[in-house]
């Protein structure tokens, strides 16, 4: 894996965990930072070292979104569905960890996740609909499998922001901790699922996506073509 500054890679006996590194941007999503976070990811599968992955933000914040400070390229888009693609198909178990503002695509990657834990001052949002841009990470499959498309649907198009209690009511995390738990929890989470067979933890996460997302694949190849389709000039006024 080639080191990056806006990736940090730690490793604790079968724990990998990757730090988002971009602070000053609240981690917002630039192509080094992608393409060295599936760097990363496409290590840590033909590495049986790693039995469990914890993905974290640094700073203020878990990600906000994609880095709009420049206009969007398809080279965007191709890494973003790329990490969310090596996230669900990974051997290992990802664990997410995040806090403060979790937005967009870096929403769309947590909800990739096998399991999320959220500090209670996280707050989410999905702002695509609002900026003209569809949505990306196969969020059409799994927001849908995790709240139901009625609030999939509200959640997207209204753009709304929600906090960490109104994502663990839905269904959308999996605990909600105090800011500084969030890092010894997630931490020790990580640890109970590289301790188990590796065997177990993959085929677990392997069959439970197979029923769950089994529209996952198609679900990224929509959102591709949507994003071209926009990305070419069509997307409405």
């Amino acid at each position: 894996m080639k080191p990056s500054p806006q990736l940090r890679s730690e490793r604790e006996a079968g724990v990998l965990t990757l730090t988002l590194n971009r602070p000053d941007k609240l981690n917002a999503i630039d192509n080094p930072m992608a393409e060295a976070l599936l760097d990363a990811l496409s290590a840590a599968e033909a590495d049986p070292a790693v039995r469990a992955i914890r993905l974290r933000g640094e700073g203020r914040a878990f990600c906000a979104g994609r880095d709009i400070s420049a206009a969007p390229t398809e080279r965007d888009l191709e890494l973003v569905q790329a990490v969310s693609r090596a996230i669900v198909a990974q051997r290992c178990p990802v664990i997410a960890a995040v806090h403060g503002w979790t937005v967009g695509a870096g929403f769309e990657w947590t909800m990739d996740a096998d399991i999320v834990f959220a500090a209670t001052d996280a707050r989410f949002k999905l702002p695509e609909a609002s900026l003209g841009v569809f949505v990306t990470g196969g969020l059409v499959a799994t927001l849908p499998a995790a709240i139901g498309p009625m609030r999939a649907k509200a959640l997207t198009l209204l753009g709304e922001p929600f906090d960490a209690a109104q994502a663990l009511a839905w269904g959308l995390v999996y605990r909600c901790v105090a800011p500084d738990e969030l890092d010894a929890v997630s931490l020790a989470a990580a640890r109970r699922v590289a301790d188990l067979k590796p065997e177990v933890a993959s085929t677990f996460k392997r069959v439970l996506n197979q029923i769950g997302l089994e529209r996952f694949e198609r679900a990224v190849e929509e959102e591709s073509a949507v994003q071209r389709r926009w990305g070419a000039g069509d997307a409405p006024a």
